[in-house]
């Protein structure tokens, strides 16, 4: 039994999509429906289904009744014969995890628009993807890595899935969008762009297929999907991906794509493929090697894993790795953002207050819900996970005289976890890398894993010839990966806060736990006005941190809601808290070969 979904872009301009659902076999005691609260690969509760207007049932041509019986059920009436249900999805979500629809293009995660028929999600599914009725959108175009029904490549028409679990796996791109393809260890990849842009789009692809060949080669060689859709949307300032087992869908800056004539990796274009680099890594891990609290994913509710840092934190190592393993940055370029990386954790209070397997149960309710204190209190599990993929990669490449490493640890885990779909428990991966590499690790796990102390990656960098370095930052967009940018460098001193520009006004973003501006009173949100009765903005505030003395106190007035408050408060000096990598010149010729080793290609 095939269960069919049609979808239309009825009214673009008003952000609707009309959705028809035939489902041949209802339950004779009442079909039930339901729509997904969150979207795998993004850990929030979404609630999808309250953008969904009014179910309307029928069978054989007579309305049926379709009862709202919670916030993402329904339950219809007993019918016999074919039940039909209609109903329409407000899409206005420019992000990749739900659906969006204007008169430029439309977008739709299966998880934002397509009931489940309750007890039937094992059934086949056919989805029929319609064209908007007017002549104006007759250029429009579907992406989708959905397998064809009839439907031709790019066009409008018939798709299949095997089960509603595949079909909410593969987004779709609508619009007059451009494409092109490329060829990655022998499986078809079509790159898709949309929105305004004067991007190279061959070299792209001609640097997708490093990365994406880069990759394969960790897990053997060859891909575990049998083609593979980029679908990229570029926007003025953007920044984002989401993983499915044989696409993802990605929003970029504009500016971040490289153009036409313009050679070389600068920043921009660097983030974009470092972008890319993740999702496609997540291909493997996290798509295929899963933790056992998602086989099978539960979608009306949170799933809890002590394992994210796992399946997001060493695939954040991994994209960026990736990159200079491909060849397409400089080791010199990678050890940058690794310093970045390395900074973005040594900022942040949290570290200490919260532990990587907390940050990864706890993502639900703190990491998708950051607020003004957050930094006191969270550390990311991609970034700080990162950071611990580096120390464990580094750590059994020391102990085991370069003979294993994280790469060996990875492949098992594809050959234990992947290719058998069996979940990871939460203890797997430890007891993984013990099997892998015969080393005993309790202690490095009990304390990056479980405890709060910093990592030693000076030690462990100084193994593969890498000098690392703390010293206080320049300015407050100075995020390390370089030595200092003047050549005597400013002492400066610290408020332990942050601010930001607002239409001319100097607002507090947070307030570092134990910091002078935290013992002074300051909050998040106020408004600073002036310091030693000066007036201050936030550019002025930068150029104050390199003339006001250390430890002498100074006077900060400012609003409070409405209310104007006096402060006194006492600055620091600036904390060593941003990193400097850099190749060490004078490094043995044994750390010289474990660095070349640690950033080479793996063997397909």
């Amino acid at each position: 039994m095939t269960i069919h979904y049609s979808i239309c872009p009825v009214q673009p301009e008003n952000h609707l999509f009309e959705v028809q659902i035939r489902i041949p076999n209802p339950d004779p005691a009442g079909q039930g429906l339901w729509l997904p609260d969150w979207i795998p690969g993004s850990y929030l509760i979404r609630d999808f289904a309250r953008q969904v207007i009014k179910v309307n049932a029928s069978c054989g041509g007579q309305e049926l009744g379709c009862e709202k019986i919670g916030k993402a059920e329904w339950l219809c009436d007993p019918c016999q014969g074919e039940l039909l249900l209609e109903y329409q999805v407000y899409a206005y979500d420019l992000s990749v995890r739900g659906a969006y629809l204007d008169n430029q293009r439309g977008f739709f995660n299966a998880t934002s628009v397509f009931l489940a028929a309750k007890s039937q999600e094992q059934q086949a599914c056919e989805v029929d993807i319609q064209p908007p009725a007017d002549e104006r959108y007759s250029d429009w175009k579907v992406a989708t890595a959905l397998l064809p029904a009839g439907a031709r490549e790019l066009e409008f028409g018939s798709y299949r899935a095997a089960d509603y679990d595949e079909l909410i796996d593969h987004p779709v791109e609508l619009g007059d969008f451009d494409v092109l393809s490329f060829e990655a260890a022998g499986v078809p990849h079509h790159f898709v762009l949309s929105g305004k842009h004067n991007a190279d789009l061959p070299r792209i692809c001609k640097d997708l297929k490093k990365i994406c060949e880069t990759h394969a080669g960790l897990f053997g060689g060859s891909l575990p999907m049998d083609r593979y859709w980029f679908l990229t949307l570029a926007l003025g300032d953007a920044y984002g991906g989401l993983e499915h087992r044989a696409s993802t869908a990605l929003v970029c800056k504009r500016e971040d794509l490289p153009r036409k004539g313009v050679e070389g990796i600068d920043k921009g274009y660097r983030r974009f493929l470092g972008l890319c680099s993740h999702e496609y890594f997540h291909s493997w891990n996290v798509k295929r090697i899963k933790p056992l609290a998602f086989t099978p994913y539960v979608l009306d509710r949170e799933n809890y894993t002590r394992l994210l840092w796992v399946f997001e934190g060493i695939t954040s190592y991994y994209d960026d790795l990736g990159l200079v393993r491909s060849g397409l940055i400089k080791p010199e370029g990678y050890l940058e953002l690794l310093a970045n990386s390395i900074t973005r954790v040594w900022q942040t209070p949290g570290r200490f207050r919260q532990t990587l397997a907390e940050s990864s149960f706890d993502a639900w309710t703190k990491f998708y819900k950051q607020d003004e204190n957050s930094p006191n209190t969270i550390v990311s599990y991609y970034v700080k996970g990162a950071l611990v993929a580096l120390a464990l990669d580094l750590t059994i490449r020391r102990e085991t005289a370069g003979k294993l490493s994280l790469d060996e640890v990875m492949g098992a885990a594809w050959e234990r976890f992947g290719k058998t779909g069996l979940g990871m428990p939460e203890d797997g991966f430890e007891a993984l890398v013990h099997e892998v590499t015969g080393l005993e690790l309790g202690g490095f796990f009990d304390a990056a894993i479980r405890g709060v102390e910093d990592l030693p990656l000076q030690e462990l960098l100084q193994h593969v010839g890498v000098d690392f370095t703390l010293r206080p930052a320049e300015n407050a967009q100075d995020q390390g990966g370089h030595g200092a940018r003047t050549a005597t460098p400013v002492s400066r001193i610290s408020f332990g806060m942050k601010t930001r520009d607002e239409n001319g006004r100097c607002k507090v973003l947070s307030v570092m736990a134990d910091s002078p501006a935290q013992a002074a009173g300051i909050s998040p949100g106020d408004e600073l006005i002036a310091v030693n009765e000066l007036k201050v903005t936030h550019a002025s505030l930068e150029i104050l941190r390199t003339r006001l003395p250390v430890d002498k106190p100074v006077t900060v007035h400012l609003f409070r809601r409405d209310e104007l408050l006096v402060a006194r408060c006492t600055p620091r000096v600036a904390p060593a808290d941003v990193c400097q990598l850099s190749m060490d010149a004078a490094a043995a010729p044994e750390a010289v070969k474990a660095r070349g080793l640690w950033l080479a290609k793996p063997p397909a």
